[in-house]
């Protein structure tokens, strides 16, 4: 079969002077490789210290001056200089492309101007040890071009290839350079994509997206149609900035509104809408309240084009609050807990600013993950048309579950480094005790009853069980009532699961706003002032942190000290202001109410104890337990059975209908 050029990654830099970027387009800091983690071995206060150490800066602070960037693609390095792309966005990931595609063998073009500069490419093993590859030097102060020709066989375990450039006595501009590989004829043209955006409440950060998508000219050959599904009531045509990015896009966007189907709703109308369309190669799940690096859309698309099998694509989250901070280089369901977390030897919340790709040996392992979240993820439309949609979950557990069946099917899912958007972080979030912990219990419920390896969910059920506990004994009745509600609903088994969809939201807020733990106030003054009869227990201020054995102790002892009756004040008066960041269940539970702020640090709310709630609560959360492990082998298979039905675009077809049917019912 005849092969053509095509080009897999390209050198890009940031445009708009964000010096908080910068670390990840190009390092200007020395290659400091940490410890093997063999070296360190198995002794725990020997890891802890390595794992602190490995999170220390271990550069100068210097970067680059942003009008060192001449272009999107091109970059001065300053005479004597050393500069290394050997960077989150312009290293080449060649141990995914080994993993997961048809490329064997890569080509880096480079072409530099200026005298007397040199360009050096590394490669790096899984265990993250760096080798030098090749160099070449520059002659002249014309345009001069190299081309390095590099095998991916080595890349079966992990690894990047990168390029350092060297300025001699005068400065070099790294005019452009280009990742390619020979493919396949049949595999040169791109495929194309629909994004697919849910929107609610969010119009000018949904239409600054749609901006920054619309006017990237690199992008267009690659983009078919972008979806807006509007699901509230301050509306992204109202946006000031949406005029021009409409401007941008003009018959490739279309606007859809409709109630508010939560994250799960509005992706599986685009995904509906895409797959009913069938124009495009891929959908791609977006978020609304991202900044976006569009290159990765391409890279995504190219990857997909690539793939050995079809496959999903899901990019990287980094932090909107600081900017070089990545939330996690892979994502996993760790099947015996049920509970997603960052896959084996990664480590969360990583600065890049502080510690380079080239000194992290952690970065160089490739990482296999379960799936990706629907800030950034494409999707092939196959895979969609043989697995469904997303299942009407409204939120959380909707990308997870999807990924799990895909991979059942037989589709991976690749987190693709290079390819990511900029996003609140999780851990600004106060979800696990609002109105969202509803839909983490239940919907990851459901996901087990799918999914699960393990008979009755492994850890699932005794875990959920102390997870109320300690939300019992830190007073967080409401939490505790539409954690019950939720596993009530798991119980009703599928076919309830799109009726509820448009109104659970409103039910589950109005049964938890019966508790005072959920009546949140913005004023500090609305509650009443902090009293006491009997000081802190020599004069503690309650934010240590305990030991293992003291918590161990607490989680014995307090679901019974919850029984006796409050101390005098109580009732009336906090006996405590306690910040988010200590509001942990074993600080909590030593009151018998307190001032409680929220993570968001927008507001707080007045937590009472009752021992009468606690009782209710308490022998509620024993029985549904009890009947959920009865029951979870018949639930199984009932899930199971009902998940292509569920999924089906004929089931959403309905749901969508009050949006679709100008003569349904209101």
């Amino acid at each position: 079969m005849s092969t053509a050029t095509r080009v897999l990654q390209r050198q890009i830099f940031p445009t708009d002077r964000d010096f908080d970027v910068l670390p990840l387009y190009v390092d200007t800091q020395p290659a400091v490789l940490d410890a093997d983690k063999y070296e360190v071995g198995a002794n725990r206060n020997a890891q802890e210290i390595n794992n602190a150490a490995m999170r220390q800066a271990i550069g100068d602070g210097s970067t680059i001056h942003p009008d060192q960037i001449e272009s999107r693609t091109s970059l001065r390095v300053a005479s004597g200089e050393r500069l290394s792309f050997g960077t989150y966005f312009n290293a080449f990931p060649a141990s995914y492309w080994r993993r997961w595609t048809i490329v064997d063998q890569v080509r880096l073009t480079v072409t530099l101007r200026g005298r007397g500069a040199t360009v050096t490419v590394y490669k790096s093993m899984a265990n993250g040890r760096s080798q030098r590859v090749d160099a070449a030097t520059t002659e002249s102060t014309n345009d001069e071009t190299f081309t390095f020709d590099l095998t991916l066989k080595p890349f079966v375990d992990g690894g990047w290839y990168w390029y350092n450039v060297v300025a001699g006595d005068e400065d070099v501009v790294v005019a452009a350079a280009e990742w390619t590989a020979d493919v396949p004829d049949d595999r040169v043209a791109p495929g194309t994509v629909d994004i697919a955006i849910t929107t609610m409440n969010r119009p000018d950060f949904c239409a600054k997206l749609l901006g920054q998508i619309g006017e990237y000219a690199d992008l267009q050959p690659y983009l078919d149609t972008v979806y807006v599904m509007e699901q509230g009531t301050d509306k992204v045509v109202d946006s000031p900035d949406f005029a021009k990015a409409q401007g941008a896009l003009g018959d490739r966007l279309r606007v859809i509104e409709q109630g508010n189907l939560g994250g799960s709703g509005g992706y599986a109308r685009g995904q509906l809408e895409s797959l009913r369309k069938g124009t495009a190669t891929y959908t791609m799940m977006m978020d609304d309240d991202v900044v976006c690096e569009p290159e990765g859309i391409i890279r995504s698309v190219t990857f997909a084009d690539l793939a050995r099998r079809p496959t999903i694509v899901g990019g990287h989250m980094f932090s909107l609050f600081a900017k070089s901070r990545l939330h996690s280089f892979g994502e996993i369901v760790q099947p015996w807990r049920f509970w997603w977390q960052s896959a084996p030897g990664v480590f969360n919340d990583w600065d890049f600013a502080a510690r380079n790709l080239r000194s992290s040996r952690w970065l160089h392992q490739r990482v296999d993950v379960d799936y990706t979240g629907w800030f950034m993820c494409l999707v092939p439309r196959e895979v969609i048309a043989e697995i469904g949609l997303s299942l009407p979950l409204f939120l959380k557990w909707d990308d997870s579950e999807y990924g799990l069946r895909a991979k059942a099917a037989g589709y991976p899912t690749v987190t693709l480094p290079g390819a990511a958007v900029w996003h609140v972080p999780w851990t600004d979030k106060n979800d696990g005790v609002d109105w969202q912990a509803y839909f983490h219990q239940r919907n990851r419920f459901i996901a087990a009853l799918l999914h699960s390896p393990y008979p009755k969910g492994g850890r699932m059920i005794r875990e959920s069980r102390n997870h109320q506990i300690s939300h019992l004994v830190s007073m967080q009745y409401s939490t505790a009532e539409i954690r019950h509600q939720a596993l009530l609903d798991v119980l009703a088994g599928p076919d309830k699961l799109h009726e509820m969809l448009p109104t659970r939201l409103g039910e589950i807020n109005a049964l938890r706003k019966q508790y005072t733990d959920a009546q949140l106030e913005v004023d500090r003054d609305a509650f009443p002032p902090v009293r006491r009869k009997k000081p802190p227990r020599r004069g503690k201020d309650g934010t240590e942190v305990p030991g293992r054995l003291s918590q161990l102790l607490s989680a014995g002892l307090q679901p019974l000290r919850q029984l006796k009756p409050p101390r005098e004040l109580a009732r009336e008066h906090p006996e405590a202001e306690i910040r988010a960041m200590d509001a942990k269940w074993y600080r909590l539970a030593s009151y018998d109410s307190a001032i409680v702020s929220m993570n968001d640090g927008t507001s707080a709310a007045f937590y009472r104890r009752d021992p009468e709630k606690f009782r209710e609560l308490m022998a509620k959360t024993i029985e549904i337990h009890e009947r959920l492990k009865r029951e979870w082998p018949r639930l199984a298979e009932e899930y199971r059975a009902r998940l292509g039905q569920v999924t089906s675009p004929e089931a959403w077809d309905e749901t969508f209908r009050p949006w679709t049917d100008p003569n349904a019912d209101d």
